[in-house]
């Protein structure tokens, strides 16, 4: 999966090089646009129930709409992480192992972290 995340990037790059879009491509335009992107997903569960909202992928339409939602999220944490040299997947993994630590599993914990 490693290979294929770092294609998308690459991928994503050149769509972005073909366009001349990088001097739009800063830090922070890229971080207002993935809170845009991740509210825009917000927009669709915002007035569900808990139980609306785990039914969501079963209507066609509405799955669509969550799926370009998630695909634009991951677009342009990807571009950001690209933009700073972050290694998406060694960031995510060592943020596992700092929750692990945090948090430990075990009988009567609870919560979430973060």
């Amino acid at each position: 999966m490693n290979e294929d995340l770092h294609a998308l990037q690459r991928r994503l790059a050149e769509f972005a090089a073909a366009r001349d879009w990088q001097q739009y491509h800063t830090p922070k335009n890229l971080a207002a646009a993935l809170s845009v992107e991740a509210s825009e997903l917000v927009e669709i569960f915002q007035w569900l129930t808990p139980e609306e909202s785990a039914k969501v992928m079963s209507d066609p339409g509405t799955a669509g709409r969550v799926e370009d939602e998630v695909a634009d999220v991951l677009a342009y944490l990807l571009q950001f992480c690209e933009v700073l040299g972050i290694d998406v997947l060694a960031a995510l993994a060592a943020k596992i192992e700092r929750n692990e630590t945090r948090f430990p599993a075990g009988p009567g914990r609870t919560g979430q972290g973060g």
